[in-house]
């Protein structure tokens, strides 16, 4: 059943003809037996019928739901993107992504300067597009700690990834963990700035405390199901990290 958003104009002159539908349908079982209940204030406008609650936004308050999606939804691939920057014994990549290079004095992503690639399933091979560079290149390497070996022949760099020892995977799953936590970190601060966003509205009379508290109760659920995507994405990284 499609639902439409109820201006507060049409729901102050709704027909009593639809009510008396809508309480004909709930007679046979398609809506529960209860009132219809309608009220506007603030720019909103409420349609209750039994279960079924519709609540119309402002305009910029769809807008605003509609950014702070895109953020939530933002704040997930970053946490898969760390996720695949934690070596799991097979040569990969994006074990590289997060390392940047002091090149020429200014921090560059290794990729944007090096040709990466896995001529095997331990092994990845850096080839730095300026040669000059390549001392510096292997350094950086060594020094972010991934838990591989380094040689190089002053051509290209091979960086061996050896198994995963016990102690390894132990520390692997807690930087996992740590990720896990920045990503939902970054969820709550979202959630944060909305409720204070609702509040500075109330204040300007702009919102009733109704309406703040459906719209609170709203973006907890939105909330909820984000740490539980990070939570999901977690798991899915420690269980990959107990099968190597």
């Amino acid at each position: 059943m499609a639902l439409h958003a109820v201006s507060p104009a049409a729901a102050s002159s709704l027909p009593r003809a639809l009510t008396g539908r809508l309480t004909q349908r709930a007679g046979c079982g398609c809506l529960a037996k209860q009132s219809v209940l309608m009220s506007s204030s603030s720019g909103f406008t409420r349609l209750q019928v039994g279960t079924v609650d519709f609540v119309s936004r402002p305009l910029v308050l769809r807008h605003s739901d509609k950014r702070r999606k895109e953020k939530m939804d933002k704040a997930i691939e970053t946490v898969q993107s760390n996720f695949n920057t934690v070596r799991t014994g097979r040569a990969n990549p994006a074990m590289l992504d997060r390392i940047e290079v002091e090149y020429y004095g200014t921090p560059v992503s290794l990729k944007s300067i090096a040709q990466i690639s896995t001529p095997d399933a331990t092994s990845l091979l850096i080839q730095p597009y300026d040669k000059s560079s390549l001392k510096l290149i292997e350094k950086t390497i060594v020094s972010a700690n991934l838990g591989v070996s380094t040689s190089s022949d002053g051509e290209v760099i091979r960086a061996t990834v050896p198994p995963l020892t016990s102690d390894r995977r132990k520390e692997l799953t807690k930087t996992v963990a740590k990720l896990a936590e920045d990503g939902k970190v970054a969820i709550r601060n979202i959630r944060r700035d909305a409720i204070k966003a609702y509040d500075k509205l109330q204040k300007e009379k702009k919102l009733s405390e109704d309406n703040v508290k459906d719209l609170s109760a709203d973006l907890q659920k939105v909330t909820d199901e984000y740490m539980k995507k990070i939570e999901t994405l977690q798991k899915q990284k420690e269980e990959e990290l107990m099968k190597i």
